[in-house]
């Protein structure tokens, strides 16, 4: 009975030991969550410190180079109305035809100036680039005949093409999916500022008419070409190229960077990678991704309503009855309308970490102003049809970042990226080879045919958005259903950790944006 007792007390002093084991556990356990969450925390907050320095450095310098950019290929419209079509005696599709050229050797290019960007240093063939527009610019302020003006027109589009492609992609390598549509919005928006911009600079430039014997639409070529080439002496130097050599940051706040991006495959037991080398499999996979190919349809739903719209707008006002100086300033308004929406769209998609959604809201401003515009007796309310030429911009631009940040949200490893994203690009700004042409002179002020076929190609683009959200929703099931399945540790073994940096966006741990 003795041993008994003593067997008992051992048992319960035995399980009281274990109990304080198991609390202490847990305490540590609690402590070490406790901690990694705080680590966490403060990491979190010295990246959007080290954000802001990026932020203050790389994006306001984008939006510069992209509103100059913008404003490059699309003054042609304003140099239009200020008299080149006159001086230069064209006739009939001849102006049309000299808005298109640009878009031949601009569409053709831009893959293969993305696949040079990963072989140098984007800051030197971005201020390559911008050099080469520039001069091209200036000298279309020298020509004299239509001959003079299509070489110009098809030279411009050679030395912009790798600009935009380049740029978005650059943003790609700084920022993690959630954080980039709102600055790629921020560099967007140039292009609707470019809009109001160039109005204001050619009203300005206009009244140089006559000097030294120059027309007011050379004066509009020769100024706004002599910017980038100034710009282009600068950005050389300073333009920064990746977060692993950046000069402006710290070595740890370069690590801390290079670690983030790492870490954001959109699943938490993913990795991306942004130092793979250009290969022969990149390309094929960057080109031949179905996934690229419906982006560009929605893509097209931007570039048909926009290259048409914004070579065309000022001459639209100026048929309503307003003179050829007010229809310049008159729209202003309606690109920096534009461009506030763009931001918003922006911001709402990168809290919501949706894309599809705000595409599609987007389109659908674009789809009301069209058919304003369709059932408006032009020029009968020159008020109303104005008023409605801002959800048609508006409704264009702010679904465009979207859709950027979209694809470029779906596609690793970065060289897969970088041709993806250009591939996109360029077949997508084939759509303003259409635009050029839809916008007929001959049906002025109305121009049925441009705003239908715009309207066409916007229902077009939420349709293909439908499709593209279900698939990247499908393809996400399956990945989550193989895991359930099998288990993380069991798929991870199947692979070295090089071979699922390598598989990028074709990883079981990838999980695409909706």
């Amino acid at each position: 009975m003795a041993s008994t007792g003593t067997d008992e007390k051992r048992g319960t002093s035995f399980n009281n030991e274990q109990r304080i084991e198991n609390l202490n556990a847990e305490k540590i356990s609690t402590s070490s969550g406790e901690l990694e969450a705080q680590h966490v925390e403060l990491d979190e907050a010295e990246a959007n410190r080290v954000l802001r320095k990026v932020d203050y450095r790389l994006v306001p310098m984008l939006a510069l180079l992209y509103l100059v950019a913008f404003i490059d290929r699309s003054n042609i419209g304003n140099a239009k109305i200020a008299g080149m079509d006159v001086d230069l005696n064209l006739r009939g599709l001849q102006y049309n035809t000299a808005v298109t050229l640009f878009f031949i050797p601009y569409t053709l290019l831009e893959v293969p100036s993305n696949i040079v960007l990963k072989m140098v240093r984007p800051s030197h063939w971005m201020a390559i680039l911008m050099f080469s527009w520039g001069l091209v610019m200036t000298l279309m302020g020298l020509v004299n005949s239509y001959g003079g003006l299509l070489a110009g027109r098809f030279f411009l589009g050679v030395t912009e093409s790798g600009f935009f492609p380049a740029a978005t992609f650059l943003l790609t390598l700084w920022y993690r999916r959630f954080e980039l549509q709102r600055r790629m919005a921020v560099f967007y928006v140039a292009a609707s500022l470019a809009g109001a911009f160039s109005g204001l600079l050619a009203f300005g430039i206009e009244k140089l008419d006559g000097r030294s014997g120059i027309a007011g639409w050379q004066w509009i070529f020769l100024i706004e070409g002599l910017i980038p080439v100034a710009l282009a002496l600068v950005i050389w130097k300073i333009l920064p190229d990746s977060p692993e050599t950046a000069g402006f940051l710290t070595q740890p706040e370069r690590d801390l960077l290079v670690r983030r991006l790492q870490d954001d495959s959109s699943s938490g037991q993913g990795k991306a990678t942004n130092n793979d080398k250009m290969g022969k499999q990149h390309i094929i996979a960057g080109l031949s991704d179905w996934k690229v190919w419906a982006g560009v349809v929605i893509f097209w739903g931007n570039t048909v309503g926009v290259y048409g719209f914004t070579a065309t707008v000022p001459t639209v006002i100026n048929g309503l009855g307003y003179s050829s100086a007010n229809a310049q300033l008159l729209t202003i308004p309606i690109y920096v309308f534009a461009a506030i929406i763009t931001i918003i769209w922006a911001w709402g998609s990168d809290l919501t970490q949706i894309r599809s959604s705000w595409i599609i809201g987007g389109y659908c401003i674009a789809i009301i102003g069209f058919i304003a515009q369709l059932a408006i007796p032009h020029p009968k309310y020159p008020g109303v049809t104005y008023g409605f030429l801002f959800p048609v911009a508006a409704g264009l631009y702010c679904p465009f970042t979207c859709l950027v940040s979209w694809v470029a949200n779906s596609l690793a490893p970065s060289s897969k990226r970088a041709v993806g994203m250009a591939l996109l690009i360029s077949v997508g700004n084939m759509g303003g080879i259409m635009g050029s042409n839809i916008y007929l002179a001959r049906e002025k002020p109305k121009y049925t045919t441009g705003f239908a076929a715009s309207l066409a190609m916007c229902i077009a683009a939420v349709a293909m958005t439908f499709v593209l959200r279900w698939a990247y929703g499908k393809e996400n099931k399956k990945r989550d259903q193989l895991i359930q399945e099998h288990g993380e540790e069991a798929i991870r073994a199947r692979y070295s950790d090089e071979d699922l940096l390598m598989l990028g966006d074709k990883s079981p741990f990838f999980r695409y944006t909706l």
